[in-house]
């Protein structure tokens, strides 16, 4: 099964394909957010721009925030598990949020900031493919407001058989495909949209321009991973500077321990050796004090005798 050089998943073909081809876009946010197209009135990206210089940038992130119907719906592509994904997202969410609100403006005329996640990694233990989270109370579950909203849609857990007439799951699918065996399966479908979905794909990466701006991306990529494991192996040397310097300071007052105890035991030794002349010499004056009875003894009995004469 020949691999795919490159698959939806990846950030540079995933902002490419959809800015080009926005009714693609319209549809699988449509789907993405389950609501008919016919309903969305309102639809328009808000960062279409994908200069060289930000492509090049290690810690772009390539998603694509669009106006749907007075709300904003920010849509990104996540390949790799750092185990900080649910935090980034909350993020994510909230700077978005919290740049919605203009100078002078009130906070009852906050849109509702919708955040979606396509991941290729399991984030949830549960075997639904899409979690939907909303600020509730922790008892009651009553909704605090309607105007945070995260999906994540989990590609691990999609199931094996995909139907034509899930459409949803037709989109997951194309992210999911790994080979070109899995891009011919859905096309075998003969679903239209996804005919289209396909056929763009293979005419943008194509051409030099996508492969240009692909190069540009992974080198991005490259530097990212460099400048995180920089950072992680600083992090492990200071750590390791922490504890040695911990472990110092333990050793000193270790040995401050052992000489203290080490003073403890000559003195108690010391006190000892005191206890002990003393003992002697209290044994001495025993002896001396039984003698002196013993002489006292023979002197009574001398007495004793000279008057019985």
């Amino acid at each position: 099964m020949a691999k795919l050089e490159y698959t939806f998943k990846n950030d540079t073909l995933f902002k490419v394909l959809f800015v080009r081809d926005q009714d693609l876009l319209k549809r699988l946010v449509a789907e993405l957010l389950g609501i008919k197209i016919e309903c969305i009135e309102q639809f328009e990206i808000r960062n279409p721009e994908m200069p060289p210089e930000s492509l090049g940038d290690k810690f772009c992130r390539l998603d694509i925030n669009m106006a749907v119907n007075g709300q904003r719906v920010d849509l990104e592509i996540q390949v790799r598990d750092r185990g900080d994904f649910p935090e980034r997202a909350l993020f994510y969410w909230a700077r978005e949020y919290s740049t919605a609100l203009g100078e002078g403006g009130r906070y009852q005329e906050l849109p509702r900031v919708v955040l979606i996640s396509i991941v290729a990694f399991t984030m949830f233990d549960c075997r639904d493919y899409h979690s939907e989270f909303q600020p509730l109370e922790v008892k009651r579950h009553t909704l605090l407001t309607d105007k945070q909203s995260l999906h994540f849609f989990e590609l691990p857990k999609l199931p094996e058989l995909v139907s034509r007439d899930d459409e949803l799951l037709l989109w997951l699918s194309l992210f999911k495909a790994e080979t070109e065996e899995d891009l011919r399966k859905i096309e075998a479908l003969e679903v239209p949209i996804m005919e289209q979905a396909i056929g763009a794909y293979r005419s943008i990466t194509a051409t030099p321009e996508f492969r240009e701006m692909e190069r540009l991306r992974s080198k991005a990529r490259h530097d990212e991973a460099q400048a995180l494991y920089k950072a992680r192996l600083e992090g492990a040397r200071e750590s390791d500077e922490k504890w040695q310097g911990v472990i110092a300071e333990k050793d000193a007052a270790l040995v401050g321990a052992r000489e203290a105890v080490a003073e403890k035991d000559a003195a108690l030794a010391g006190a000892r050796e005191a206890v002990a002349e003393k003992d002697a010499a209290l044994a001495d004056r025993t002896s001396e004090i039984e003698r002196l009875r013993e002489q006292l003894a023979a002197l009574e009995a001398r007495l004793d005798e000279d008057k019985r004469r």
